[in-house]
């Protein structure tokens, strides 16, 4: 449920007669609304729970629209990957050669791996930046192996390894 002084925040920032009103709320107490909803639906998850985001009627319309125009992206568990046996992380750079240029479709067939956490195409000296949760050791050199060395359009790669993976609650 939504707090009561976000419903009384949201309520004080509806601008506009009745059929014409919109939300005009402060990007700062936005972000911060986000954070706030964000930590409720990790914990929620984290306790085991469904999460869902319950409003009065008035603010329903601008919580959903916010949700439809995207600023609330989604909403999602914060999963431990030492839970499922893949204690071990790293963040992989990676460089194309310099005639490849099928981006969608790296980045396509990359993403359908369940080794990857998150995918990011960069710009810079390398083209990607993977974050990857692996069972140890050799499932890490084998993954490098069989998706990216073995891959004719990947012209190098350099692994980090991550030792603590702090995350913001912003």
């Amino acid at each position: 449920t939504l707090a009561p002084a976000w419903e009384q925040t949201f309520a004080e920032s509806l601008t506009g007669e009745r059929g014409e009103r919109q939300l005009s709320l402060p990007p700062t107490k936005l972000h911060q609304f986000v954070a706030d909803v964000r930590q409720s639906f990790e914990r929620a998850a984290r306790e085991g729970e469904t999460p869902v985001l319950l409003t009065s009627p008035v603010i329903r319309p601008y919580v959903r629209s916010l949700i439809e125009r995207g600023v609330i992206r989604g909403f999602h568990a914060d999963i431990d990957p030492v839970a499922l046996g893949r204690g071990l992380q790293a963040m992989i750079a990676v460089r194309l050669q310099a005639h490849a240029r099928k981006h969608e479709a790296f980045t396509q067939r990359l993403s359908k791996l369940p080794e990857i956490v998150d995918l990011y195409f960069i710009a810079g000296v390398n083209d990607y930046l993977l974050h990857v949760a692996v069972s140890d050791a050799p499932a890490l050199r084998n993954f490098v192996i069989d998706h990216l060395g073995s891959d004719p359009e990947v012209a190098g790669t350099e692994t980090i390894l991550i030792f603590e993976h702090v995350r913001m609650n912003r």
